[in-house]
């Protein structure tokens, strides 16, 4: 009861603290970043992901190698996320860090140690370029990443590789109810949009990042209609009982706002902070008859897919 009586007061404090601090911005600002192209022609038609735990995943498409959320800890390791709350790991990854392929850049929804943890802080490529946001830059500049790229909420980064282009764009999340989100790192879902001359309506990509869903979530599928792949990530993590991430309930509507194609649960089952199971999910999309539109993936797993295909669904 001391220990929860402690958070409690350092959240009150810390919620004060940055009710002074301002506000995002909204932004519509696209800028660029231009990565070395290599020998292969881009692929538009087919691209892969393969998922290594909780919200880590590497996606191939259109030349491009990209990963999320990186988090190479280990079973039992504990992560610190902030105000004295630990939570251990109950899975490994599927791979570990030094197995990684080369990677083009690295897509972060936000500064929490299971989503960049100390192991990628001490082994990962400090020239990668990261997309993430503003308030994780500062975070990662002082660490020593040098080439760090912050986004305001719809705020987009083109990123070009050779005729290939990606466009990168920064999506409303909130990691918690309320006046408690102002007292965690914010947090930005993302979609991904890549293009050729030769095939400009590539894969459209949605990462949901660690949000509940709330109001702001009608405006994604305004701006961003047809959407191929999603990428949830649930758990329904909690502190002191209080839900911090989307559990099946809030996954399945997510869903059934956003409208992907195809959509890929992730970020579930990894941490003891989880208590809503991928079971929970299974049986809210059941429930709900959308049992064609889930993929499920388990560590290790590979997610192949076809672009035309899977807009045909």
């Amino acid at each position: 009861m001391q220990d929860e009586a402690k958070i409690l007061t350092n959240l009150a404090l810390d919620i004060t603290t940055r009710k002074y601090q301002g506000t995002f911005i909204m932004m519509n600002a696209t800028r660029e970043l231009v990565i070395p192209v290599g020998n292969s022609k881009p692929d538009m038609q087919s691209g892969s992901l393969f998922f290594i735990g909780n919200a880590t995943v590497i996606l191939r498409y259109a030349g491009f190698t990209i990963l999320t959320d990186p988090n190479f800890l280990h079973q039992g390791e504990h992560v610190h996320l902030g105000y004295g709350i630990t939570s251990a790991r109950r899975k490994n990854p599927a791979i570990e860090i030094e197995e990684l392929p080369p990677i083009d850049l690295l897509v972060l929804s936000h500064m929490h140690e299971d989503h960049f943890d100390r192991v990628v802080e001490q082994k990962l490529n400090k020239i990668i370029p990261i997309v993430t946001t503003n308030h994780a830059t500062a975070k990662l500049n002082k660490k020593g990443f040098n080439s760090t790229h912050g986004l305001n909420t719809w705020e987009t980064l083109n990123v070009v590789k050779g005729d290939a282009q990606l466009c990168i764009t920064a999506m409303p999340g909130r990691h918690g109810p309320g006046a408690l989100a102002a007292a965690l790192p914010p947090v930005m879902g993302s979609v991904l949009e890549f293009k050729t001359p030769d095939f400009p309506n590539g894969l459209r990509l949605y990462i949901s990042g660690d949000t509940l869903v709330y109001d702001q979530f009608k405006e994604i599928p305004k701006r961003y209609p047809d959407i191929d792949l999603a990428l949830i990530h649930l758990g329904g993590t909690r502190v002191l009982g209080v839900l911090l991430t989307m559990d099946g309930k809030q996954g399945v509507e997510a869903i059934q706002l956003i409208a992907p194609h195809t959509a890929i649960p992730i970020h579930f089952n990894d941490y003891t902070v989880m208590k809503s199971p991928i079971e929970d999910f299974m049986k809210e999309v059941e429930a709900v008859g959308l049992q064609n539109k889930v993929k499920y993936l388990n560590h290790g797993e590979t997610y192949t897919f076809d672009v035309p295909a899977l807009r045909q669904q």
